[in-house]
């Protein structure tokens, strides 16, 4: 019997990987026999997911501290895993920020932060991946995590700052998966609907977006933990072989309508 989604003995870095929907991405990952990378800005925080997965799933990983704007961070980082383990499977590019505000009121610091950090930040990583690692390898699975709200506007928060941010994820996907697919490197991204995290329940928790998801959300509810995890194993796993370049939104619909 086949085990599709089976990666023991691969090995996975994660970014944004301290709180919420990278902490849950990496222990899917684990779940499968992934040896996991947690990477983020704050040490304490990765120090104990990677402890907790580790005793959890019983599988290697290890926590490396990196602002994900700094390239000789990043590229230190991507040094310090070829370093431990000797090769890198999969990068799950989760890591962002998100800066909410009328568009005439957003500061050219607000914005450009928001490009730096989602989209700078992203190429950044994935360029160091893909030629420390993958290329010489000649495999590997990129997966950026973008948001609907690269996919489609709103009228509900805005944050054009971050939908000119996580669209252009979304086509860095694109270019990425077109320009490095002779090299056996599939690139997808993942564009997560509205799902609880640090940085959203507040938000989320109000009557206004309560009563927006019965509206604009086919489903009707936001997405519960748990629900991203699948589309990230499939996309890091081999069973994704001949998937390259996809948007795939987790939105309960929303970019349906």
């Amino acid at each position: 019997m086949n085990n599709y989604f089976d990666l023991s003995g691969q090995v996975a870095v994660i970014t944004g990987c301290s709180t919420g929907l990278g902490v849950q991405m990496a222990r899917a990952l684990a779940n499968q026999g992934a040896k996991i990378v947690a990477v983020a800005r704050r040490k304490e925080l990765i120090d104990s997911v990677a402890s907790e997965i580790s005793k959890d799933f019983g599988v290697e990983t290890l926590a490396i501290q990196c602002d994900i704007t700094d390239t000789y961070r990043v590229n230190a980082c991507v040094d310090e895993v070829l370093s431990k383990f000797g090769r890198i499977d999969i990068l799950v590019n989760n890591a962002g920020t998100g800066a909410v505000a009328p568009a005439e009121d957003i500061t050219d610091d607000q914005f450009f932060n928001e490009l730096n950090v989602d989209l700078g930040g992203t190429f950044k990583f994935a360029r160091a991946v893909a030629k420390k690692a993958m290329i010489p390898a000649k495999y590997g699975r990129i997966i950026n995590i973008a948001s609907m709200y690269g996919m489609v506007g709103n009228k509900v928060a805005p944050c054009s700052p971050y939908h000119a941010a996580k669209g252009g994820v979304v086509n860095l996907t694109r270019g990425l998966a077109a320009e490095w697919g002779k090299y056996g490197i599939n690139v997808n991204s993942i564009c997560p609907g509205y799902f609880y995290s640090p940085l959203t329940k507040e938000t989320l928790d109000s009557d206004f977006f309560q009563q927006n998801a019965q509206t604009m959300i086919p489903l009707s509810r936001y997405g519960n933990e748990g629900e991203l995890d699948t589309a990230a194993i499939f996309l890091s796993s081999p069973a994704s072989s001949y998937v390259t370049g996809v948007i795939l939104p987790v939105d309960g619909g929303y970019t349906a309508m």
